[in-house]
């Protein structure tokens, strides 16, 4: 497939729709801890695949400067914030990260206590296991003493972003904090890949899963953590050794159609979209910061081609798997069905969006 800005941007337009169309159907039931129901599809709900879905849309429209998509968000915002906000945990977290970008971007009032409650709360209050990483406690479950790799993407990319726009560098050593420990744990030093999660109650890595869509939040993440906020010198060198590590562990799993198993190492696992968007992201991003090789860019690449094939006419990303929890064997994973997701959507609008910075350069106006 011949990759064009043109092409590029037609499929971020059908993206955004059917990012705004999703709705959750019922096939899920998924109560809240507080007896609330959850929704982890619907574009209203407060959540935390809804809050990877507004990073998505702020992170193009920074790129495109489309006023359009501006209301939009704004008014996601608005809204959810006039209706009242959810328990502290996790995954409600993850919607702050775009609050804290549309805030650095227009210092719109509007924002800054929610932000800065939420911020304080989170340091202050979120369960914490030895050596004070924070657990991973969400909506619908309480998960002791447990590291996850989807903490550091839904907590620790808010933090350095708010903490690095409000000029609150305690919010950014949070972050910092918690990206060190979490790799410590979750890093598999004979591969380079992240398992999954790690439980200090036993001191193990469950399944020992390398679970692709748990390791594109990781190659995602350390890269937009590295452009959210200043890190001191040597936690940047640490992570940036450590996303070096896992990309070479990565890149000889990619599949012939530019894909990556939903477990990175087993090749009788699906293909899925919303990993493979998200470590072509990263691929894309790390070489254009110059951390990678070309060998990055063109794998990097090779994934956009298998996302624009995964993307229906009505704008839906297919093959994604469902929100995932902590499996204790393989075949866990490799059972998790397949949803349209608002972070499938979203990761699949960051791949895209940062492929524009790689193909023409008359994409962007066009």
């Amino acid at each position: 497939m011949a990759l064009d800005g043109s092409t590029i941007l037609a499929n971020l337009d059908r993206l955004v729709a059917g990012m705004t169309g999703l709705k959750d159907d019922g096939r899920f039931h998924e109560p809240n801890l507080d007896g609330t129901a959850g929704d982890y599809i619907s574009f209203d709900s407060w959540e935390w695949p809804q809050g990877v879905a507004l990073y998505g849309l702020i992170r193009l429209w920074q790129f495109t400067d489309r006023a359009d998509l501006k209301a939009l968000i704004e008014n996601w915002y608005e809204k959810r914030l006039t209706a009242g906000l959810p328990s502290l945990n996790v995954n409600t977290t993850a919607p702050m990260l775009g609050l804290s970008l549309l805030w650095r971007e227009t210092k719109d009032d509007r924002w800054k206590a929610a932000l800065d409650n939420w911020a304080d709360r989170v340091v202050a209050d979120m369960g914490r296991t030895e050596e004070r990483a924070f657990e991973h406690h969400v909506s619908d479950k309480v998960n002791d003493d447990e590291l996850w790799d989807d903490t550091l993407y839904m907590v620790g990319l808010f933090l350095a972003s708010y903490g690095q726009g409000s000029g609150r560098r305690e919010f950014v050593d949070e972050a910092a904090l918690q990206f060190l420990v979490h790799a410590r744990y979750l890093a598999d030093t004979e591969t380079g890949l992240w398992f999954h999660g790690w439980t200090f109650n036993g001191r193990h890595n469950f399944a020992r899963a390398r679970w692709a869509r748990g390791n594109a939040w990781i190659t995602a993440g350390v890269l937009d953590l590295f452009d959210l906020a200043e890190l001191p010198k040597p936690v940047k060198d640490y992570l940036q050794g450590v996303l070096v590590a896992q990309v070479n562990g990565l890149l000889p799993l990619q599949a012939e159609s530019g894909a990556w198993r939903t477990l990175l190492d087993d090749p009788t696992s699906y293909e899925e979209t919303s990993a493979t968007a998200g470590i072509g992201y990263g691929l894309l991003k790390g070489y254009r910061l110059g951390l990678g090789t070309e060998q990055w860019r063109k794998a990097g690449l090779k994934a956009v081609e298998f996302v624009l094939r995964n993307i229906d006419p009505q704008g839906t990303v297919l093959n994604v798997s469902y929100g995932t929890r902590m499996g204790h064997d393989l075949q866990f994973y490799k059972d998790i069905p397949i949803q349209p997701t608002g972070y499938g959507q979203a990761l699949s609008i960051l791949c895209l969006s940062e492929a524009l910075n790689h193909v023409s350069t008359e994409a962007k106006v066009a």
